[in-house]
């Protein structure tokens, strides 16, 4: 059991502290949209974490025959990292008030859209289905407790991450300009971009 839980430690602090581009957006959407926004799009991020690690336990035949497939599955979500960020750099606005300010949307819909954007945008980042499909296979020699623990505690590690990503981004929210927070989209825009051209060009 000690073993199971230092793994499922070190599984999520991995994701912890990955720099990728869903690192960025965590920030952005928190910036752009408030703290409840961010948490909105890190509760779909979590939510398409938990539905790999079931698939990959439940199919564990399935994960291994995608693993054999990842150039492709690589270059499909790359291509879908790359239209987001040409959304986010040339065609994301802020919302802004009367009074000129960067206005938060609080609309049941709106954060609903904003859930589905992490969920998808977690769903097909390259590094992370690899990265589950990865640790599906190399644990598929571990007892259904022991996958339980290791999942369960690297999910829990990486949502705790999210989490002070977005309370983070929070506090310097209200210092930012409705200018800045265009600059903010823009270059979120090209780090996704840049992203998704660079695992193109790796494979």
């Amino acid at each position: 059991m000690i073993d199971s839980i230092l793994k499922g430690i070190t599984l999520g602090l991995l994701l912890a502290i990955s720099v990728g581009p869903i690192v960025f957006t965590v920030i952005k959407q928190s910036l752009n949209n408030g703290r409840a926004g961010g948490m909105a799009f890190i509760a779909g991020i979590a939510f398409s974490d938990v539905l790999l690690v079931l698939l990959s336990n439940l199919f564990t035949g399935l994960f291994e025959t995608l693993n054999t497939h990842k150039k492709t599955l690589a270059i499909v979500a790359s291509i879908f990292l790359i239209l987001v960020g040409i959304y986010y750099l040339f065609f994301k606005k802020a919302k802004v008030n009367l009074e000129g300010e960067a206005e938060y949307v609080f609309r049941t819909r709106d954060y609903v859209k904003i859930f589905i954007m992490g969920f998808f945008i977690n769903l097909f980042n390259p590094g992370i289905i690899i990265f589950w499909i990865t640790t599906a296979t190399t644990f598929i020699g571990e007892s259904l407790q022991n996958r339980v623990v290791i999942f369960s505690l690297a999910l829990f590690i990486a949502l705790v991450a999210d989490i002070v990503k977005v309370v983070l981004a929070d506090k310097i929210r209200k210092k930012l300009t409705l200018k800045n927070i265009h600059r903010i989209n823009r270059i979120n825009g090209g780090i996704l971009i840049g992203f998704g051209i660079g695992i193109i060009l790796l494979q």
